[in-house]
């Protein structure tokens, strides 16, 4: 497997994925609005095939997971493209990195919280703003469940490396 910086040919593959996975082909996150084709990131690759993506936004100390996504399950792609996010990150200075996910989204609590991530903040309702935004955004999630909440996981870098 490869991770590789996105190139522009990539662009467009992270805007189609981003419309598939998230209703439009931009995030929400919080109170920030993102474009994951024109951030920062990596793909991962196998032969000619992507297997995963993830994009990241830096500012200030603080490294923002955007999105991250591996088209195959249980085989290390999550890790190996939140690995080298983290590299990158710390490279920068960054003393942590976070990420915003829905309720709904338990893979993705387990995940992060595997990896070393806490749940930081709940913004009970959450949705209900971005849905202002994103009308398309469903309101039953994974495993049938309602998707109402943010619930933000954030994980200190050490620096010490």
């Amino acid at each position: 497997m490869r991770i590789s910086e996105l190139s522009d040919d990539d662009r467009v593959w992270v805007k189609e994925r981003t419309e598939l996975l998230f209703g439009g082909d931009f995030v929400v996150s919080g109170d920030e609005v993102h474009d994951p084709h024109k951030l920062a990131g990596f793909i991962a690759t196998e032969g000619n095939e992507r297997v995963g993506l993830v994009t990241y936004h830096l500012k200030d100390e603080n490294c923002e997971l955007v999105t991250i996504d591996s088209l195959c399950q249980f085989m290390g792609i999550g890790t190996l493209l939140l690995e080298k996010v983290e590299e990158v990150a710390l490279k920068a200075g960054c003393t942590k990195i976070w990420a915003i996910t829905t309720n709904d989204n338990l893979d993705a609590h387990r995940f992060f919280q595997k990896r070393g991530f806490t749940i930081c903040r709940v913004r009970l309702g959450g949705m209900t703003k971005i849905r202002l935004l994103k009308p398309n955004v469903p309101k039953i999630g994974d495993y049938g469940i309602p998707i109402r909440d943010e619930i933000e996981f954030e994980k200190p870098l050490d620096l010490s490396y």
